[in-house]
């Protein structure tokens, strides 16, 4: 999530917990959507974003990754915000949903409603592609 407009720019769907499944993607996702450029990351202390091949991917790119001590989960507070909204949007019954199924779910969660449709309040009620538009226009 790029918390200057709230928009999900890298995420990755998998029954598998590795960093290349999950974090890898994710953020190779991010990096095509976002030229990274002195960014800063803040995941959570999952051994998927610790791993040697996912830190040394942010290095390549020249993005710090910062780790909140064990219990202080401040740093990653809008991302874990997100995922409470996301259990919470989608439709009754999503866990009986195959993994196929699943997946289409939160593709047009993610890429279809929570990017483009769903106003944020933290954003003065815009939708977060209309909030790049605007921080775009700015810079």
């Amino acid at each position: 999530m790029d918390l200057a407009d709230r928009q999900i720019i890298g995420w990755s769907f998998s029954q598998s917990m590795t960093s290349q499944a999950t974090a890898i993607t994710a953020f190779q996702m991010a990096c095509i959507k976002r030229k990274p450029a002195h960014a800063m990351i803040f995941p959570d202390r999952g051994s998927q974003y610790a791993a040697e091949a996912f830190r040394n991917l942010l290095a390549s790119y020249g993005i710090c990754q910062s780790m909140s001590r064990k219990g202080n989960c401040w740093d990653n507070a809008v991302a874990e915000s997100f995922f409470k909204t996301l259990k919470t949007e989608l439709p009754k019954g999503y866990q009986k949903l195959t993994y196929e199924e699943l997946r289409m779910q939160i593709f047009e969660y993610i890429e279809i409603w929570y990017n483009r449709k769903r106003l944020h309040s933290a954003l003065d009620y815009r939708t977060p592609m209309e909030m790049e538009s605007l921080l775009t226009l700015v810079a």
